[in-house]
């Protein structure tokens, strides 16, 4: 007698959970041309294991490729081994490419980078251990983006996420930009998943039979994102609002168009107003002074990062911006790389070079 055939692998159940998270992928990716790869930022956690399921369902559905990269940190001792399981893991839910790129964090604790320079694809180094981290994983995912012709990056951060950045911006009190969080579409970069609470996430893995790792760092309450997300947050829900995540989401979008508004209206102005000289710009005192100190403001920063590439601080802005608003013929301002001073009814903007010595003042 022949024997039976095997059984068909049996298909996840469409779960509410597992519908929830296509349905964020459907949309992220909906204006995607067609036959562009979508490259799935894996590191095999949670949040990123459903978008890298959701992706290689959805992405087939619309007539794209979905890949997966993932970043070896080299901060813990079986950090390859935890790559290797995540890609194995993209290879089934059928992403291609997938690619697993190494990078040196320098500042995490003196960590040691995995296998030799000729690995290493990126490298992150200021800011504090995470921000180091996060720079050295950016960096990567972006030489992976252009190497592998990808038309977008997609990052699995979610509502929780999203509420937890809101809140660290709150803490350094570092203007609008820092309360509205992070935004869905930055480039090539994509963020489908931040409609969604953690918890729905971890639930469409346990619905498809996938086993995410956990990484032990999101554990350790030495980085203010663990504290805020173990400690912080769960007091606000218990003492405050059981909806705070919910509405500091909110509070994110809410500031991030009034941000891009902002910037979008200085931006034209900038067109305008703005004297390009060599060796520096000027722009007139008069349109500083007439119009509101978020407009003045974020077009010194402006001209400060455009021109010289020199991010300033709020009180560096506000130094700048007294030239204007309080006025009383004191000397130049003096910034890194840059001289700031009045004269002939203009803010005059010059580069100085290293050693230069400087002007004297009015």
């Amino acid at each position: 007698m022949p024997s039976e055939p095997p059984a068909a692998p049996r298909r996840p159940r469409l779960t509410p959970a597992v519908a929830d998270t296509r349905r964020a992928v459907r949309e992220s990716l909906a204006d995607l041309p067609a036959g562009s790869l979508a490259l799935v930022a894996l590191s095999g956690g949670p949040d990123s294991l459903a978008l890298a399921a959701a992706a290689g369902f959805e992405a087939p559905r619309l007539g794209l490729r979905a890949g997966a990269v993932i970043v070896d940190h080299g901060l813990q001792p079986d950090s390859d081994a935890v790559a290797l399981r995540a890609a194995q893991a993209a290879r089934a839910l059928g992403l291609e490419p997938v690619q697993v790129e190494r990078v040196r964090v320098e500042q995490f604790g003196g960590a040691t980078p995995v296998g030799g320079d000729e690995h290493i694809r990126a490298t992150g180094g200021t800011g504090g251990p995470e921000a180091a981290a996060r720079a050295a994983r950016y960096a990567a995912l972006e030489v992976a983006a252009v190497e592998l012709g990808a038309a977008a990056v997609l990052l699995g951060h979610s509502l929780d996420d999203q509420a937890e950045t809101v809140l660290l911006g709150l803490a350094r009190g570092s203007g609008t930009l820092s309360i509205a969080g992070m935004a869905a579409v930055a480039g090539l970069s994509r963020r489908p998943l931040l409609g969604l609470r953690r918890a729905v996430l971890a639930q469409a893995c346990a619905d498809q039979g996938l086993e995410p790792w956990s990484d032990p760092h999101n554990a350790d309450e030495r980085f203010a994102r663990v504290r805020v997300r173990r400690s912080i947050l769960p007091l606000l829900e218990r003492d405050l609002d059981a909806g705070i995540v919910e509405a500091l989401a909110r509070t994110a979008a809410i500031a991030r168009e009034d941000a891009e508004a902002l910037d979008a209206m200085v931006d034209e102005v900038a067109e305008e107003v703005v004297e390009l000289a060599e060796g520096g710009c000027a722009v007139p005192v008069a349109w500083l002074a007439a119009n509101p100190a978020a407009l003045r403001n974020r077009l010194i920063r402006l001209v400060a990062r455009g021109e010289f590439g020199v991010a300033l601080s709020r009180s560096q802005t506000l130094e700048v911006a007294r030239l204007v608003t309080d006025w009383h013929g004191q000397g130049p301002v003096h910034l890194p790389g840059i001289r700031v001073e009045r004269a002939t009814g203009r803010i005059v903007f010059t580069q100085v070079r290293e050693n230069e010595p400087a002007a004297a003042a009015d």
